[in-house]
């Protein structure tokens, strides 16, 4: 089987995995009913997934792993705190909503998970949360980020915005993900940034958006 052949069987049976448990539930959808809305053999789906457990895990292993790539290559970019902790916001939304059929299904049935999948969902997620927490801590020892509420209360702050996507965000065109990102990242980035401390930053809204072309 091709690489090309592969990454499709992978793709097609996500895709009908993600569809089949937001319209039936992870409970109710078999492993027929998957490969049948795939059109692939249990075979070809075992392959790529050892288990209904795995397959879901799967479905949100795609957009950890794409999420914390993007993260670690904005920061190895470098430059002002601010205009990194900015591009990471506004990536970690547009990915958000890109992928959020298959965040909406994750969280809906993380439950049902395996103890050791849900340990492993845990950990990933831990160590994004933690190089995000380090953006924050570097930007309130430049002076820049305020200090009077704990990082942890400034992080769930922002992400309650993110895991928060799935109740409102409709989306009519693709620019509407970056106009949305945009401005829910500028809205943290505010109430983030000190009063008391001029800010100047060399990214404007069309350079922060060349991240896309990654």
């Amino acid at each position: 089987m091709t690489r090309m052949k592969q990454s499709q069987v992978v793709s097609d049976v996500i895709r009908a995995a993600v569809e089949l448990f937001a319209l039936k539930g992870y409970a109710n959808t078999s492993v027929q009913d998957i490969v049948s809305a795939a059109g692939v053999t249990k075979g070809a789906m075992y392959h790529y997934f050892e288990s209904k457990d795995d397959l879901l895990f799967g479905i949100y292993d795609r957009v950890l792993s794409l999420q914390q790539a993007h993260l670690d290559a904005i920061i190895a970019e470098g430059g002002e705190v601010d205009d990194v902790l900015r591009a990471v916001c506004v990536d970690v939304l547009e990915t958000s909503i890109e992928f959020i059929a298959e965040g909406t299904v994750f969280f809906r049935s993380m439950d049902m998970l395996s103890e050791q999948r849900r340990k492993e969902v845990v950990r990933r997620r831990r160590t994004y949360n933690d190089e995000f927490a380090d953006l924050v801590r570097r930007g309130q020892r430049e002076g820049l980020f305020r200090e009077d509420i704990p990082v942890a209360v400034l992080i769930a702050h922002f992400f309650s915005d993110v895991h928060y996507l799935s109740y409102w965000y409709s989306e009519e065109k693709p620019a509407d993900r970056t106009l949305a990102a945009v401005q829910i990242t500028d809205l943290f980035m505010s109430s983030l940034r000190r009063s008391d401390v001029q800010h100047f930053s060399s990214t404007d809204d069309a350079s922060l958006a060349s991240h896309q072309a990654r």
